[in-house]
């Protein structure tokens, strides 16, 4: 049995533990499930109330509202998008915080047409523990083909 806090990193490691790397995996699986289904508020208190978020989203109020618009497009449009991500990259950080890298991709499928991949970003994250839980403070998105 390991006596690593499943929380924290190992204190000088470049690495985590294989418990917490797969905690960070379901954060990612539970926070994308949150979107994909609609569940706006519960997907922006994935985020720290002050989040440094793209497009300019400044609250968690702001990323739910923005979230549930999204959703309620997807539902006129009859479409479902899915996230996946994948080659999670997850590196302590000195004051106990993670940064994290992965590949995400999103699918639309429009029902009773064909699934499209309709994105493939880089997303960087800034995870920082907040009452025993991991919630984004700054998130990064960089769209493959730009810049």
């Amino acid at each position: 049995m390991s006596t690593e806090s499943p929380t924290q990193p190992p204190a000088g490691a470049d690495y985590v533990s294989a418990e917490l790397y797969t905690r960070i995996q379901q954060f990612y699986a539970d926070q994308m499930a949150l979107m994909d289904h609609g569940d706006a508020e519960a997907w922006a208190a994935t985020f720290t109330e002050d989040a440094v978020f793209p497009a300019g989203v400044t609250s968690r109020a702001g990323r739910a509202d923005s979230a549930r618009a999204h959703a309620e497009k997807l539902v006129l449009e009859k479409a479902d998008l899915r996230h996946w991500l994948g080659m999670l990259d997850v590196r302590p950080q000195p004051d106990g915080t993670l940064r994290t890298r992965a590949y995400v991709l999103t699918a639309r499928t429009v029902r009773g047409e064909e699934l499209r991949i309709t994105a493939s970003v880089v997303c960087r994250d800034h995870l920082v523990e907040e009452g025993g839980r991991w919630k984004v403070g700054e998130r990064t998105l960089r769209r493959d083909g730009t810049v």
